[in-house]
C-alpha cells in the first residue's frame, strides 16, 4: 500500500543539460546529491517524491569533457516540456564555442524560467543564463577567472564579485563546484527536510557542518538588511544565548511588543526572535562539542539549556544526530600530521 501511495507522488523532474567541454563533476554532483537525499528521506517516509533525472542536449550525440569521458544525452529538449530542476554545468575555458553551438538551449531555458523550473548554473554555465536575458537587472556569479569578460560580454547582469552563490527568484549561480554543492544542501533542505540535508552532508563533506547559511550569498529576497535596533539584539542574543532569557523581556528592552518584535526580525532575517536565539544556541554546542572534552550536560549548561535531554532532543532534530553521535562523528574525521 505504501508503494502504491509513493508511486502516485508526481517525480521530481531533474534535467541536465550538456554541452561539449563541460565538466563531468559539475554535471553530476547536483544529481547524486539529491538521490542521496532521496534515499535518506524514503527511509523515514515512503512517499518522499522520487527523482527522475534526465541528460539532455539538441539532439542524441553524445559531449566530449575534458577528462575524456563522453556523455551521452536520454532524451532532446524537443521531447521535455517541464523540468523542476534545470542544471548548467560548468565548462572548461572558453565557454563562447559552446554557446553558439547550443544556442537551442536558450528559449528552452527562457520558457521553463517562465513555468518556475529552478535553474542551477556552475561556473562558466551562469553564461547560458545570461545569454538568455534571464539575469538582466539580476545579481549573478561566475568563475574567477571569467569575471572581467563576463562583466564586458553582459553589462546588464549585475555581477557579484564578492559572493559565491547568488539567488535571484527561482535562478541560482553557483561560482564553482564546491560552491554548488553547499547550494545543493539548501535545496534538499528545502526538498527533503533538514535531515536529509543532513544526511547529504555526512556523504558529501568532510565534516558534518552547520546548515546553509543565507548571508554567504547574495539573494533578491535576503540580504544584509538595514534594520539598526534589530541588529543591536541580534548581538545582545550572541552575547548572552547562555543565560536564562525570555524573549518578551528581550522584546521590552529594545522598546519592541512582541508582536513588532517577530515582524522586524522576519522581515529582517526571515526567522523568528525564538528561531535565532536557538540557531545562536545551537551552533554554539556544535562547535563545543567538537573542539571541547565537556561533558554533553555542560555543553548544555553552557549554551542556555539547564534540561539535557531537552537539549538532546533540540539539537538532533536540528542536525539530525544526537550531540553524543555528533561528536563521535566529527573526532573520527580529524586527524593531525606530525613531522
Amino acid at each position: 500500500m505504501a508503494n502504491k501511495s509513493y508511486l502516485n507522488v508526481p517525480p521530481l523532474r531533474i534535467g541536465t543539460l550538456l554541452y561539449d567541454n563541460l565538466l563531468g563533476t559539475s554535471a553530476t554532483l547536483p544529481v547524486e546529491m539529491l538521490r542521496t537525499a532521496q534515499a535518506s528521506a524514503r527511509a523515514a517516509n515512503p512517499d518522499a517524491r522520487r527523482i527522475e533525472a534526465m541528460t539532455l542536449s539538441v539532439d542524441s550525440r553524445p559531449v566530449s569533457s575534458p577528462s575524456g569521458f563522453d556523455i551521452s544525452p536520454s532524451a532532446t529538449i524537443a521531447d521535455v516540456d517541464h523540468c523542476d530542476i534545470i542544471s548548467l554545468p560548468a565548462l572548461w575555458r572558453n565557454p563562447r564555442p559552446a554557446l553558439h553551438k547550443y544556442r537551442e538551449y536558450l528559449p528552452w531555458l527562457q520558457r521553463q524560467a517562465q513555468q518556475g523550473a529552478t535553474i542551477i548554473a556552475v561556473g562558466t554555465g551562469v553564461c547560458f543564463l545570461a545569454e538568455a536575458g534571464l539575469l538582466d537587472n539580476q545579481p549573478a556569479t561566475t568563475h574567477w577567472h571569467y569575471f572581467d569578460r563576463f562583466q564586458r560580454d553582459y553589462p546588464k547582469v549585475e555581477l557579484k564579485r564578492q559572493y559565491f552563490i547568488t539567488q535571484a527568484g527561482n535562478l541560482y549561480c553557483a561560482a564553482s563546484v564546491n560552491a554548488m554543492a553547499e547550494l545543493m544542501v539548501h535545496l534538499v533542505a528545502r526538498l527533503y527536510g533538514r535531515q536529509a540535508a543532513t544526511q547529504v552532508e555526512r556523504n558529501f563533506f568532510h565534516e558534518i557542518r552547520s546548515s546553509f547559511e543565507p548571508t554567504s550569498y547574495f539573494s533578491d529576497d535576503v540580504q544584509q538588511h538595514p534594520d539598526e535596533q534589530v541588529v543591536q539584539s541580534q548581538i545582545w542574543f550572541e552575547d548572552n544565548f547562555s543565560k536564562p532569557i525570555k524573549i518578551a523581556d528581550v522584546a521590552k528592552q529594545f522598546g519592541f511588543s512582541m508582536r513588532t518584535f517577530d515582524r522586524r526580525f522576519k522581515r529582517a532575517l526571515g526567522t523568528t526572535p525564538l528561531q535565532y536565539l536557538q540557531k545562536t544556541r545551537l551552533n554554539n554546542a556544535r562547535e563545543l562539542l567538537q573542539k571541547s572534552d565537556l561533558l554533553v550536560s555542560e555543553v548544555a549548561a553552557h549554551c542556555g539549556y539547564q534540561d539535557t535531554a531537552a537539549f538532546s532532543k533540540v539539537f538532533s532534530k536540528h542536525f539530525g544526530t544526537s550531540p553524543t553521535k555528533y561528536r563521535e562523528t566529527v573526532r573520527a574525521k580529524l586527524f593531525s600530521t606530525r613531522s
